[in-house]
């Protein structure tokens, strides 16, 4: 029975695994389309967006906002880590601005 349970949270972790790989493809995308439009790669208010709509909606499931709320800004993290890799890349530098430079919280770095 335990080992039955056990096996079930496993197959949740290899889904989130895997949303966490389309997360990052998608991420890719957003890069491509930010570029194209001449955008930076970090935007505040989708960051602020994100963080309120999970927040909104763990708390309608019972779950702790402040800590889904945690995993979703490593998520957002990663996501602009992925696209800055990309950002270099591309141009063979990296490009620093303080509105790009987010760490795990979503504040800016010093």
């Amino acid at each position: 029975m335990l080992e039955e349970v056990r096996n079930e949270i496993k197959k949740v972790d290899e889904k989130i695994i895997e949303d966490i790989a389309q997360r990052m493809r998608l991420a890719e995308k957003i890069f491509d389309i930010k570029k194209r439009l001449g955008r930076d790669i970090y935007d505040e208010k989708q960051t602020k967006k994100v963080l309120n709509r999970v927040e909104r909606y763990a708390a309608a499931k019972k779950l702790s906002s402040d800590d889904v709320k945690k995993i979703f800004e490593i998520l957002i993290k990663m996501s602009i880590d992925k696209q800055r890799e990309l950002n270099r890349k591309e141009k063979g530098k990296s490009v620093v601005s303080r509105r790009a430079s987010v760490e795990v919280g979503g504040r800016p770095r010093k």
